[in-house]
């Protein structure tokens, strides 16, 4: 196992990896859509609050030599799923055929009261 870090993405808040590489996979950790830069959440409602949780997760990626075509799954947890439609619109931005598995739910709260939660678990070929 090797875990992957890097500054373009925010650091962990606790005992975990941003991400662990695991043979020729690489599980991502949970990204909440906090800007690296400034330390606090995008703005722009769920839309930037999901992009920024995705580019977290390309940075991450990018460190470990992959991009997103390299995402097999992704979990996206939502405060509220009454953002799946503006949270699927950005996401679509990201992947393209063939798309990455998914599963999205709601939860009742995610860490610092984000709106949308992300991980990804991607193969590298060898």
């Amino acid at each position: 196992m090797k875990a992957i870090n890097t500054t373009k993405a925010p650091g962990a808040i606790g005992p975990y990896s941003q991400a662990i590489q695991a043979g020729n996979f690489v599980y991502t950790s949970g990204q909440l859509p906090i800007d690296p830069q400034t330390g606090t959440f995008a703005e722009g409602g769920i839309k930037g609050q999901t992009r920024q949780s995705l580019l977290n997760i390309k940075a991450i990626l990018e460190a470990a030599g992959l991009s997103m075509g390299n995402v097999v799954k992704t979990s996206v947890f939502l405060a509220d799923m009454g953002d799946f439609a503006e949270m699927n619109a950005v996401y679509s931005e990201f992947f393209t055929q063939p798309y990455p598995a998914r599963s999205a739910v709601a939860v009742k709260t995610l860490p610092k009261n984000a709106m949308v939660e992300i991980e990804v678990v991607a193969y590298a070929e060898k």
